[in-house]
C-alpha cells in the first residue's frame, strides 16, 4: 500500500518536489483580512504586505476538518498516510492532525516534526524519500520521529524591527540593536525558537552560523539540506553561500534554497538567512 506525506503550509520544502506533498494550508490574517497560506497569498506576496504594514500578520492554525480532509482522500485513494507537522509547541496545528487521525486508526500517523519551516521541510523530504523506496507509513512514522531528533535550524536575523512588531523585545533593545548593527543568531531545539548569539554585523553574523554548524558536529550529507531566506533578495543568503563555502565544497554537487514562509517570516522580518541540514551523528 503506498504512502502518502502530508504536511502543513508552514513546512518549507524544495520547489521541485513541492507537488509530491499534500499540503494542509494554515489561515494569515492581516488586520481584518484573511488569507489561505499558498493558495491566496504567496510568500512573495507576504513579504510585501509585511514590510507595509504597521502591525505584525497573526498565523491561525490547521483546522481538524482541513486535515479530515487530506487524510480523508489519501484513504479513499487507497493510501495510508503520515503526516509532518509544524512543532506543537509552535501551534495547536498538530492536535488539529491529531484529531483529524484518530478517525482513521490504523491508516495515519502523525508526527511532530519539533521544528517548522526548512527544518520541518527536510524531515518531511527524507519522510519521502522513505516512501518512495516502499517503506510502510508506521515504519516512517517511527523513523522520522528518531530521524528528527537530528534536525539541526538555525538562521540569522538581519533585523530586530519585528521582533519589537511581536512583542518579543522592547523598543529600547530594538533601537540599541540597529544602531549597533546587531544580527541575531537563534535556533530551533526541541520545538523552541532560542538565542544562539548576537553578531555586529552580518560578516560576524555569518561566522557565528558556520561556528554552530561546526558545534553541531557538522552535516550528514547523506541526508537532505536546505538554505532559506526570508523577504523579497536572497542576496544576503548568497553571500552567507559564499563566506561558508568551505562547508558545502566538495559534499554537494549545489545548494538548495527556498523563501522561508509565514511562520518564521512574521517575527523575522525579511533579510534572514538559515540553514537546515541533518547533523553528523553516531552509527
Amino acid at each position: 500500500m503506498k504512502t502518502k506525506i502530508i504536511i502543513d503550509s508552514t513546512t518549507d520544502v524544495a520547489k521541485e518536489i513541492r507537488e509530491e506533498f499534500c499540503i494542509v494550508p494554515l489561515t494569515i490574517r492581516f488586520g481584518e483580512e484573511d488569507f489561505i497560506d499558498g493558495i491566496t497569498i504567496t510568500h512573495k506576496k507576504f513579504y510585501e504586505m509585511l514590510v507595509e504594514s504597521d502591525e505584525i500578520p497573526v498565523t491561525s492554525q490547521a483546522t481538524p476538518d482541513a486535515f479530515e480532509r487530506a487524510i480523508g482522500e489519501c484513504v479513499r485513494n487507497g493510501e495510508k498516510a503520515v503526516v509532518i507537522t509544524v512543532a506543537s509547541k509552535l501551534s495547536g496545528t498538530y492536535q488539529s492532525a491529531m484529531i483529524a487521525a484518530s478517525e482513521y486508526p490504523g491508516e495515519v500517523f502523525v508526527v511532530d516534526s519539533k521544528t517548522v519551516a526548512i527544518g520541518a521541510g527536510i524531515l518531511a523530504e527524507l519522510a519521502l524519500d522513505m516512501a518512495k523506496r516502499g517503506m510502510g507509513a508506521e515504519e516512517i512514522a517511527k523513523r522520522i520521529e528518531k530521524e528528527r531528533e537530528n534536525v539541526c535550524l538555525i538562521a540569522m536575523l538581519d533585523t530586530l524591527e519585528y521582533l519589537k512588531k511581536g512583542g518579543r523585545i522592547s523598543k529600547t533593545v530594538a533601537f540599541a540593536g540597529g544602531l549597533l548593527q546587531i544580527k541575531p543568531v537563534v535556533c530551533v531545539r526541541d520545538g523552541v525558537i532560542e538565542m544562539l548569539g548576537k553578531a555586529r554585523g552580518s560578516k560576524q553574523g555569518n561566522n557565528l552560523l558556520i561556528k554552530e554548524i561546526e558545534a553541531a558536529g557538522g552535516v550528514d550529507f547523506s541526508k537532505p539540506l536546505l538554505l532559506g531566506y526570508t523577504g523579497l533578495s536572497d542576496i544576503l543568503l548568497q553571500k552567507y553561500i559564499e563566506d561558508s563555502s568551505h562547508i558545502w565544497e566538495g559534499n554537494v554537487s549545489g545548494l538548495r534554497s527556498e523563501i522561508i514562509g509565514s511562520a518564521i517570516g512574521t517575527h523575522a522580518g525579511p533579510g534572514a538567512v538559515a540553514a537546515a541540514f541533518f547533523k553528523k551523528c553516531d552509527k
